[in-house]
This record gives C-alpha cells, sequence and structure tokens, in this order.
C-alpha cells in the first residue's frame, strides 16, 4: 500500500524549496523525486545490481 500519492509527494517537495525558487529547481527536485520512486520500486521487486558486480564493472573499464 503507497503511504502518498505521486501529487502529494510533489507538493510536499514544492513547499519545502523557497519562494525563490524558479521553475527549472522545482522541475529537477520533481525529476530526482521521481528517479528515486524509481529507484525504490526496481530495488522492491530486486531488479537491482550487487555493489560487487558494480565495482568489477567500473574496475573492468
Amino acid at each position: 500500500m503507497q503511504l502518498h500519492t505521486a501529487k502529494q509527494e510533489a507538493l510536499a517537495v514544492i513547499q519545502r524549496l523557497p519562494d525563490t525558487a524558479d521553475m527549472e529547481e522545482i522541475m529537477y527536485r520533481l525529476y530526482v523525486l521521481e528517479n528515486i520512486r524509481r529507484g525504490q520500486k526496481d530495488a522492491e521487486q530486486g531488479k537491482t545490481t550487487p555493489s560487487e558486480q558494480i565495482l568489477r564493472d567500473i574496475q573492468a573499464w
């Protein structure tokens, strides 16, 4: 069960910004929020790569 809707989360993020925030900053914060949500969903579904594998991949570069 989702505790908050996407709209509620977006509004909370926007409300925490200073009144001087421009549209670019608002859009960036929403972009970051969406990517965090996607990452959490992927993690819940087991769609992750172990850190050991990532380190091996980096070392192979």
